[in-house]
This record gives structure tokens, sequence and C-alpha cells, in this order.
């Protein structure tokens, strides 16, 4: 064969590794958000959640070393943790401080029923847990982790003084020059933001603030997660809305004679889906 040939044809070859590879990412996270192994109740929420739009716009890719801080219900680890498993790649939970001697003993049990959730290795891959809070120590190694997702929490944050500063920190830290923090939060545009963040909304200004702050640079926005029937004004604030649904204040049990109507016909809350990097 000629030499000229020949190179063009190994020329070729080599141009469609990249296209080969994206294709098999795309097909692990499909595959993943697919999973028969997923709650019905994860699986309800996804026309209001968009798991694969949003992993795939955060820029997650095999191999990859993810940290969820906060994972609550384990929404996104039953995606991300199987996605791991079938990418060679590590999920990592930041869950409750057991280092914490504040800590209640509610929040030790939640931990260790989470932790038994996702015990199963043929499902979930080794699955890793890491102590998280205000005072925790660091997530991980400086420079060990490829991305790290926050989804609706750092309005949890925000109304303790000192704390979003030290949890940004900590992301910021842990990963890799060029790495992503990826955020979700319910967004408090075009109504204001009230006693930061105590209502469960947030600015996107003040998000990005928080963020650059801890030296991140915003890398992108998207609009996949919003939801212009949300007014923002609900008597119980975001929470007045699904999947919440809380109908009386805090504390108090629920009211039945609440009009429920109107937050259902919303829907789930209109929220900021944010790309931050780690300048390289």
């Amino acid at each position: 064969m000629p030499a000229r040939r020949h190179l063009l044809i190994l020329a070729a070859a080599a141009a469609l590794v990249p296209a080969t590879s994206a294709l098999a990412a795309d097909a692990a996270l499909k595959a993943a958000v697919a999973s028969p192994d997923r709650t019905p109740a994860s699986v309800a929420r996804d026309g209001a959640r968009h798991p694969y739009e949003s992993l795939a716009f955060w820029g997650l890719k095999p191999g990859q070393t993810v940290i969820e801080v906060s994972p609550g219900g384990g929404y996104w680890t039953e995606i991300l943790a199987p996605y791991a498993k079938a990418t060679k790649g590590t999920y990592v939970a930041g869950v409750a401080d057991l280092a914490n001697p504040k800590l209640s003993e509610g929040a030790r049990k939640g931990r260790a029923a989470f932790e038994a959730r996702f015990a199963d290795e043929a499902k979930y891959g080794k699955v890793k847990f890491v102590d998280f809070g205000p005072v925790a120590a660091p997530l991980g190694a400086p420079g060990s982790a490829d991305l790290v997702l926050t989804a609706r929490n750092v309005h949890n944050w925000t109304v303790q003084p000192g704390t979003a500063e030290k949890l940004f920190a900590d992301f910021f830290a842990v990963l890799k020059p060029g790495g992503v923090l990826a955020v979700e939060e319910h967004r408090a545009e075009p109504a204001d933001e009230k006693s930061a963040g105590a209502n469960g909304y947030l600015s996107t200004a003040t998000v990005v603030a928080l963020a650059e702050k801890a030296g991140f640079k915003l890398d992108a926005k998207s609009e996949v997660n919003a939801n212009p029937k949300d007014t923002k004004d609900h008597p119980f604030g975001v929470w007045t809305l699904p999947p919440v649904r809380q109908s009386a204040p805090s504390g108090q049990p629920a009211d039945p004679n609440f009009d429920r109507a109107k937050y259902d016909a919303i829907g789930e809350s209109d929220r900021m889906t944010l790309r931050f990097k780690k300048p390289a």
C-alpha cells in the first residue's frame, strides 16, 4: 500500500475515536437514567429534573471521580453511581459529618440508612462516603476530583453565616485544575431574594459571587431546569411546591384544608443550572 494512502487511512481511523467514545458515553449515561433499579419516585421526577440533559451540560464523562454533596434522597446517586461503575469511574457521596459532635441522632441514622441503601456493589459499584458539613475535614485529597455536584443545597448554607464560603472553598480545593463545579439551585429572579435564601430561593448573582470568591470561573448557564410558571411568592417558600408540598408552618401538622391546586399546577421550582470551572 502506498505510504500516503496508508497514512490517510490511519488518520481517518483516529478521527473516529472521539466520536465513538462520545457515543459510548452517551449510551452509558442513557442506560443509567433508564435503569430499572431507579425508584419509581425518582423516575416520576425526571420531567422536572431533566437528568440526562443536566448531566450532559455539566460535562459528565466516563471514568471521572464525581463527588455529590448532600445527596438527599439519592435522586442523582441512583444515576451517578451505576454510571461510575459502568465507566470505571468513582462516585463519592458527601454526607452527614460523623465527626461533628453536634450532629443529631436523626442525621446519623439518616446517613446509615443512605449507606445501606447504596451498599449493593452489583448495582452501584463501590460507593464512597465522606464527611461533609460546615466543620468537616476536606472532601478528599487536593486536586483529586473531576466534578463536584450540589443540587438544591446552597440556600441551606447561606442562612448560616460563613458556611457557604467554607463549603465552596472545599469544592475548589478538592477539584483538579479544569474541574467542574455543577450547581442546581432554586432561582429567585424575578422575585427578590429573601433573608439569604430562607424561602429556598437565591439569586443567580449570589451563587456566582460565592463561587467566584472561592476562585471558580463561571463557564456556562443553562435554562434546562427553568420553570416560568413559578411565581416564587408561595406561603411556605419553595417547599410549598412539589415534591415537598408543605401546607402548614414548619413543625405543624399538614393542613387538610390547604388548597394545593395552584401550587401543584406550577410543578417543581424554577432553577438555575450553572457550570463553574476551576482554572487550569
